[in-house]
């Protein structure tokens, strides 16, 4: 009996050290590891793109993949101005790689509390181009500034920075009025002016300037913000969504 009880207590230590030592069951999460086919599809491919956990991850130089009098003129993609603004003038300030990580979420959200948008990158075109808000500086509208901006209305800020505050025109030239132009911070995407055939202005958005429609790309369905000719251009100084992040 002795020998008997001593053989389980010890079958029972070498069983209770093997559940001990036993690796701990992998953690799930809801997160879709697979990249979403917009992202797969739509952007350049100067723009790394992929996801981690949650968020998906855009990696931009920040150059624009059209021409422009920003680029230095021995530069192959220099192009002096040719468009339609008669009061353009060139700012001092030339175009400058960068090396910006944007992460947005996989899956957004309406926030339950709107976080304003802030100077510099509040999202990312398809080309890899930084999306401003529609601001010059703290509450400065872009009046004046807008004369600035190339023919693809665009032009880099002090540290070269190339970024679009408005429609960019290469793109909706180049694909359409009503096609995507990129997605802001909080994972919503962003459209040109058009939709379903009209030209849309402020006041048929909300007031962070988008609205829940379908779209091309969305066929369910989606909150979206959309460009328009008038203020605030992208958005209406808030995001809809829960914002991520950008470093540089």
């Amino acid at each position: 009996m002795k020998s008997g009880m001593l053989i389980c207590a010890l079958l029972f230590v070498v069983s209770f050290s093997c559940k001990k030592d036993d690796p701990a069951p992998a953690t799930t999460t809801s997160t879709n590891t697979t990249l979403p086919t917009v992202f797969s599809t739509k952007f350049s491919s100067s723009v790394t793109v992929y996801v981690d956990g949650d968020n998906i991850v855009l990696k931009s130089n920040a150059i624009p993949n059209h021409k422009s009098p920003y680029f230095s003129k021995t530069d192959s993609r220099y192009e002096a101005y040719n468009g339609t603004n008669a009061s353009f003038a060139i700012n001092p300030n030339s175009i400058t790689e960068q090396s910006l990580t944007f992460k947005i979420p996989l899956n957004p959200k309406e926030a339950s509390s709107k976080v304003a948008t802030s100077l510099g990158p509040m999202g990312i075109s398809i080309n890899g181009v930084p999306l401003f808000n529609q601001y010059a500086g703290p509450n400065q509208p872009l009046a004046g500034e807008i004369n600035s901006f190339d023919q693809y209305n665009g032009h880099p800020q002090q540290t070269g920075q190339y970024h679009y505050h408005v429609e960019p025109l290469y793109i909706t030239s180049t694909s359409s009025k009503s096609s995507l132009i990129g997605f802001l911070l909080d994972g919503f995407p962003v459209y040109g002016p058009q939709e379903n055939g009209k030209t849309l202005s402020s006041t048929d958005l909300d007031t962070y300037h988008g609205h829940t429609a379908v779209t091309a790309d969305y066929p369910n369905g989606i909150y979206h913000y959309h460009t328009t000719a008038d203020s605030p251009y992208i958005n209406g100084g808030k995001f809809f969504g829960t914002s991520g992040t950008v470093t540089q």
